[in-house]
């Protein structure tokens, strides 16, 4: 069983790809998404969400929209930490911060625009996303596996109405972090520890990396940047005849690092990762230009705080990898569950 909890940006694209590793998996009971602003805004995220699941025949599974603001941080104070420590290349639904070189149009958090795969007819539930996480980790203790692609301000959220949340389930896998990528990317080649999901909502990661989770597995940067989704990929998945590679098709033509579908397979199958390291992770709340990055240790030096092992993973059998994700997106879906 698995809860995802995404910042469905779309439409196609390596967020909606992401949570169709799940969907599309025979091995994933998927009880619902859960959707947090991060590439977009959450208003917009949650229509193209439903429209996807309208698209790949998976309207079983209920949309359950979340935080559209960050814990603490604001756009507006972002606009400040900019003119004075720089710019960075990605700002997400913030995309005004990064006018010139953004590469989605901004606008303000509630306007959903015209959605070019069309408007969906699936509503998302009436619930929000906090108290739908709870209810289905009370509902099914330990069976339960959180998969957090985006920033975490709904499992934050969520762990702070319940201490306890974190410790019934089964364990969280996380998209986030980075630590010494290995790459010529201007997003990280001066900033090595700043990742998106964590800077966007800096307290919300504290918070979740705090928690008592049975299990923290970890994507950083630095394995993502090891993946690249590519038109021969896209082309071989096109041949099917199947929702989901139809989907494809039309709507991603975006070639880029598969950083959420990866920590998603890598759930489904373990073998793809080759080698990982236990390590301590937390994120600097300091307001200074360090503010969001990310902070790690060995066992060996971490300070004496309430820190959480957590599974880091450093390297990968690509291959593996690539043929999971390429045969999920050319699958068939899923037949329709019984209503969560």
């Amino acid at each position: 069983m698995v809860i995802i909890d995404q910042d469905g940006s779309g439409p196609g694209g390596s967020n909606q790809m992401a949570m169709m590793v799940l969907l599309q998996s025979p091995e994933a009971d998927v009880l619902g998404i859960t959707m947090v602003s991060g590439n977009a805004w959450e208003p917009e995220e949650v229509q193209h969400t439903l429209r996807m699941l309208e698209l790949i025949h998976r309207t079983d599974v209920p949309v359950v929209p979340g935080a559209i603001f960050p814990l603490v941080r604001t756009e507006q104070e972002s606009k400040i930490q900019q003119k004075l420590y720089g710019n960075s290349p990605w700002y997400g639904a913030w995309g005004d911060l990064a006018a010139k070189t953004s590469r989605q149009p901004y606008h303000d958090p509630y306007i959903v625009p015209k959605l070019e795969e069309g408007e969906p007819a699936f509503k998302p539930s009436p619930e929000d996303a906090a108290h739908f996480l709870l209810r289905q980790v009370h509902a099914h203790p330990h069976q339960v596996t959180i998969y957090a692609a985006g920033p975490l301000t709904n499992i934050a959220l969520a762990i702070s109405i319940d201490p306890h949340f974190a410790e019934l389930t089964q364990g969280i896998v996380i998209m986030g972090g980075s630590l010494s990528p290995q790459t010529g990317d201007p997003e990280f080649v001066n900033n090595p520890r700043h990742e998106f999901n964590f800077w966007f909502d800096p307290e919300a990661a504290h918070i979740t990396l705090r928690a008592h989770w049975p299990r923290i597995d970890l994507t950083t940067v630095d394995i993502s940047v090891k993946t690249s989704f590519t038109k021969a990929m896209l082309d071989e998945i096109a041949v099917s005849p199947y929702p989901a590679a139809k989907y494809l098709a039309a709507y991603t033509g975006e070639f880029y690092y598969l950083w959420d579908e990866l920590a998603a397979a890598a759930w489904l199958d373990p073998k793809i990762i080759t080698k990982e390291e236990k390590l301590y992770i937390d994120v600097d709340l300091t307001r200074g230009p360090f503010y969001g990055d990310t902070l790690s240790w060995t066992a060996a030096n971490k300070p004496p705080l309430a820190l959480q092992p957590v599974h880091v993973q450093t390297d990968l059998d690509l291959v593996r990898f690539n043929k999971l994700f390429i045969d999920l997106m050319k699958a068939p879906p899923q037949s329709i569950a019984a209503t969560k």
